[in-house]
């Protein structure tokens, strides 16, 4: 009985040893893999994140912006107020849309070039002000990309850039173009001898990488022309590339845009200031009457605007009105800029949620369709240079449906003031 009490107590001794060897082994062979893992990451670091800007060459600047923002909104669908007390519920929890806004952004860019490259970030931080309504995960990236200079001549250049930036960074209006554009860019620009500047500019986008669709975008440009300070610009962007099942999606990409803006840019001695009018159309070729549009085509755009002054120093200011006319088909509900017309409901022209997917689509009719288009109206905006890096910055903006024989009539305005800190 002892001796095989004894020899439960050897063999359990052995079983713990070899169980505990077994364990020093793997506990050793973790340490080394950690070890080399720390070793490979410490001389990646040493290699290239310790690395200085004059050891590789090129030029590093870091700039940024500090915002407070507060916005006062008025706006109204068939009579029916949308934000503010004894509104619609709208807010994704069933509360009410608020008519004040107050927010605190941020935004940090990092530029660095060398002899014919580049590269460019920026962050943005953007929240809304509160102890209870605040919020502190609005971060994004609106810019990264690098490129290359493939020809420089005296009079000539050709560019290659990759990456993300907003389509408006490159393309010029006032009604479209606010859009993200991941993909890539040829830039070609030429000097022509009393004649003036001609670029070209054409790019591929990814609109949804899950169904391989992109986008195609171009603009040719003739600036300062004869040496008069007329201008023109043509851009050209197809957003109709992909064939869908479901038709309201084949309908949100029903979009083929030209638009042409002609301009006129001075420096009149009287007023010492720069000054600029211009006018720009807008075209969609793929649209169709459908029974949501009360059997008609409303694919066309404009704006006329002018503005006067620059802000370089402190005591500058600049000053710029323009009215803008878009009608309901002419630009797709998720590429619009320019006059809001609030849409706090996020109701799509062709669904009753914009963007909806799958079993969450539910067509609009002629009374229901909406988004970002059908409007009338106009914006005004002033800048003043407090400081060299406090800018005061008010706008307003107001709008009004163009065609009352389309979805709800609404009517928009909006008051903002902003001061931005530059450095």
């Amino acid at each position: 009985m002892v001796r095989m009490r004894y020899f439960r107590y050897v063999s359990l001794l052995f079983v713990f040893s070899s169980y505990a060897s077994l364990m020093a082994d793997t506990i050793d062979n973790d340490d080394d893999t950690r070890s080399v893992d720390i070793d490979a990451l410490r001389e990646w670091m040493n290699t290239k994140r310790q690395v200085t800007i004059k050891e590789i060459g090129g030029n590093l600047s870091l700039s940024g912006e500090v915002r407070t923002e507060f916005q006062s909104i008025g706006e109204t669908s068939n009579g029916v107020k949308q934000r503010g007390v004894g509104a619609a519920p709208l807010g994704a929890d069933g509360s009410v849309l608020p008519a004040q806004g107050y927010d605190v952004a941020v935004n940090i860019m990092l530029d660095y070039r060398i002899d014919r490259g580049w590269a460019a970030i920026k962050l943005e931080f953007d929240n809304d002000a509160g102890v209870f309504s605040g919020t502190t995960n609005k971060i994004k990236v609106s810019k990264g990309y690098f490129g290359g200079r493939l020809v420089d001549t005296d009079s000539t250049v050709f560019d290659i850039e990759m990456g993300r930036r907003k389509l408006s960074n490159v393309f010029d209006s006032n009604l479209q173009f606010s859009s993200f554009m991941d993909g890539i860019l040829f830039r070609y620009d030429v000097g022509l001898e009393r004649a003036g500047d001609l670029y070209a500019h054409l790019g591929t986008f990814v609109i949804d990488e899950r169904v391989n669709q992109y986008g195609y975008v171009g603009e040719v440009g003739f600036l300062n022309i004869a040496s008069t300070g007329l201008y023109t610009k043509y851009s050209l962007i197809d957003w109709d590339t992909k064939h869908y099942n479901d038709p309201v999606d084949n309908l949100r990409f029903d979009f083929l845009i030209s638009q042409l803006i002609l301009g006129y840019r001075c420096f009149p001695k009287a007023l010492d200031r720069q000054v600029k009018i211009y006018l720009a159309g807008l075209y969609n070729h793929r649209a169709a009457a459908h029974s949501f549009t009360a059997n008609k085509k409303a694919n066309y755009g404009g704006y006329l605007g002018f503005s006067i002054g620059e802000i370089r120093k402190k005591g500058d200011w600049a000053f710029d009105i323009n009215y803008q006319v878009l009608a309901a088909q002419c630009v797709p509900d998720f590429d619009t800029s320019g006059v809001s017309v609030g849409n706090s409901a996020n109701a799509g022209l062709y669904s009753t949620v914009i963007n909806a997917k799958g079993s969450k689509i539910v067509p609009t009719t002629l009374s229901t369709a909406a988004g970002n288009g059908n409007f009338r109206g106009y914006v005004v905006t002033l800048d003043y240079l407090l400081t060299s890096n406090l800018n005061l910055q008010q706008q307003w903006q107001q709008s009004i449906t163009l065609d009352k024989d389309i979805g709800p009539f609404r009517r928009y305005k909006q008051y903002e003031i902003e001061f931005i800190y530059g450095f």
